[in-house]
């Protein structure tokens, strides 16, 4: 079987949804149809519509710029359209960015982390949207992992931020579109006038693998599936000072620092008996990011088993194994406003959504005590979003 995205459904229906419209597009190469045409190549080509002004997230509209690089609005060599940069000094549309449009298509690949930026710019564009009185269609996308599992902690509110703006856990089990109707409905103070072209033949049963469709990095240090599989807890080392493997050729799939005994940890996490996954012992030298040009020593996580596989409790205990091989050596970088902003937020909770984890990680608590919350706040968040889905 293969899944046809929105963008098919909308090039199908001879543009409808667009017709007589001054369009905006949000976008990034991720956004193909079944032959690998772009949305920007199929709509700048399409009779049918007047495309405007193009928009661009972070990783920018080429998605070739590294994590949180900030990035300008340029021109569109091809077709002389401004781009519009909503990772920089705006994040969200201007009025003005917004004067010469009637609608605005977001198409870009989501990968249903809570952490992941497009979805939260695409919350920005919904606010920005309802305000100026704009439509917005969202041409929704397959989850590359599935629609069943909803996992880790719900996002407290004042930990909200740009890698989280809203109360979902970490891994949420919707599609784009579905979480847009969602903080549409909930959270946006002007509701913007929202449609969903939906994919057709995507069931919430099916990972990436099962769709036909060919995987497209939709960010930089996203280039495999075997990346996207990782990702929901191999993040969370962003927030510590351990490289997670940025400036290698396995973002996301390695862990390690200087002067850490790869082999030694690897041995403590394989006698826990992690089901669905190994740990080998791994050295890599980051040509960029944290502890560039160095050697590491630390481990690869190998999933083995899909079926028992949990990213994020086992990217946790790969934390909590690190503190506890090497407890006088710092972890947790100091927040960049500390020293002028009395209780300034780590990195690592606002990734999680709490300091809880981070607390109990230093104060030596059990992971499942650490974890014991998740499955009620997760069933919570399964009948939250149950008006909102799109897919059986």
């Amino acid at each position: 079987m293969t899944v046809k995205v929105g963008l098919e459904i909308l090039r199908d229906s001879g543009y409808t949804a667009l017709r007589n419209a001054r369009v905006g597009l949000m976008t990034n190469p991720s956004a193909v149809d079944g032959d690998l045409n772009s949305a920007y190549q199929i709509l700048t080509d399409a009779p049918a519509v007047k495309l405007t002004a193009l928009f661009g997230p972070e990783h920018g509209f080429a998605s070739v710029a590294d994590e949180g690089e900030q990035i300008h609005t340029q021109t569109d060599v091809r077709t002389g359209l401004p781009v519009y940069s909503l990772y920089g000094a705006d994040v969200r549309p201007s009025a003005d960015m917004l004067k010469n449009i009637d609608i605005l298509v977001c198409d870009i690949q989501d990968i249903g982390v809570r952490y992941y930026t497009y979805l939260w710019t695409i919350s920005h564009i919904l606010e920005a949207a309802g305000e100026n009185g704009v439509a917005v269609v969202i041409l929704d996308r397959p989850n590359p992992l599935g629609g069943l599992m909803i996992d880790g902690p719900i996002l407290e509110p004042e930990m909200a931020s740009f890698v989280g703006r809203f109360p979902i856990p970490v891994q949420h089990g919707m599609t784009l579109g579905e979480m847009a109707q969602m903080i549409n409905a909930l959270w946006n103070p002007t509701p913007a006038h929202l449609t969903v072209i939906a994919c057709e033949g995507w069931t919430r049963d099916m990972l990436w693998e099962d769709t036909g469709l060919v995987w497209i990095p939709p960010s930089p240090n996203m280039p495999h599936l075997s990346t996207l599989h990782h990702y929901p807890g191999a993040c969370l080392i962003e927030g510590t000072t351990l490289s997670e493997g940025r400036g290698t050729n396995l973002p996301f799939e390695v862990v390690g620092a200087p002067a850490m005994n790869g082999n030694e940890l690897a041995e403590r996490m394989n006698r826990l008996y992690w089901l669905g996954v190994r740990f080998r012992p791994h050295s890599f030298r980051p040509y960029s990011s944290k502890w560039q040009g160095l050697d590491c020593g630390g481990v690869q996580v190998h999933i083995v088993d899909r079926d028992w596989w949990r990213p994020i409790e086992t990217w946790m205990g790969l934390i909590m194994t690190i503190r506890e091989m090497y407890p006088a050596r710092s972890i947790w970088p100091i927040p960049r406003n500390a020293k002028v902003e009395p209780g300034a937020i780590y990195h690592f909770d606002r990734l999680i959504g709490s300091e809880t984890l981070r607390l109990g990680i230093e104060a030596g608590l059990p992971l499942d005590k650490l974890t014991r919350t998740w499955a009620q706040e997760c069933d919570d968040f399964r009948t939250q979003r149950q008006p909102f889905l799109i897919y059986p």
